[in-house]
């Protein structure tokens, strides 16, 4: 586990999952499993973007006071597709196989995250683009964001004990960014292994 963080702005590394498992009753619980099964198709035919709720609503055979109240907005419902692959992500880097896992320096484990982030983007960047712009700033104090800043800003700290990890981390989880990844590939036209590149270069001279 990566050692704590005192520094400001900069949270204790206890990583937060996304949306911790709860307490449902068996009716709360059927209409999710629809909802998310009517979301995954509506997704796969058209694309994250084209999906409304009220589609998404109309598709689960359930109202759409139900799908607000369980989701809040487009956002979280998007949010709440990724959920798997999320917890399989935090239990990689907090617990799981070097080098993104424990075991080898924060250099190596921070270039790991990086590069699984952006293989992340490469797989589903439209509904991670859906998650992270539908709602201006919301995305930068969601669980995810916060356990992924935790994190960073922990390898930060280990790898450069004279650096400012509440600045840099930040910077550094910009250039991760859906929106600025899918922009970099579909518009710029740079591939997987250039962003990766630039991850690696990006680290290396911020952290000199």
């Amino acid at each position: 586990m990566p050692k704590e963080v005192h520094r400001a702005g900069i949270p204790p590394a206890g990583l937060p999952l996304v949306d911790s498992s709860r307490h449902e009753r068996s009716d709360a619980a059927r209409n999710r499993t629809a909802i998310l099964r009517a979301a995954e198709r509506l997704v796969a035919d058209r694309g994250a973007d084209c999906v409304t709720m009220d589609e998404v609503a109309a598709a689960a055979g359930v109202g759409k006071g139900t799908l607000f109240r369980r989701f809040g907005d487009r956002a979280g419902l998007l949010r709440a597709l990724l959920d798997k692959r999320e917890r399989s992500f935090q239990e990689d880097f907090i617990r799981g196989e070097p080098p993104l896992g424990p075991g080898v320096g924060a250099r190596e484990r921070l270039v790991a995250f990086g590069d699984r982030l952006l293989e992340e983007t490469e797989i589903q960047g439209d509904l991670l683009l859906g998650a992270e712009t539908w709602t201006p700033g919301e995305r930068l104090v969601h669980s995810v964001y916060t356990a992924h800043r935790a994190h960073v800003a922990a390898l930060l700290q280990e790898l450069d004990p004279a650096c400012d990890p509440a600045y840099l981390v930040d910077i550094l989880l910009t250039a991760l960014a859906a929106e600025v990844v899918l922009y970099q590939r579909r518009v710029l036209g740079m591939s997987l292994p250039q962003l990766k590149d630039g991850w690696l270069a990006l680290l290396d001279g911020l952290l000199r």
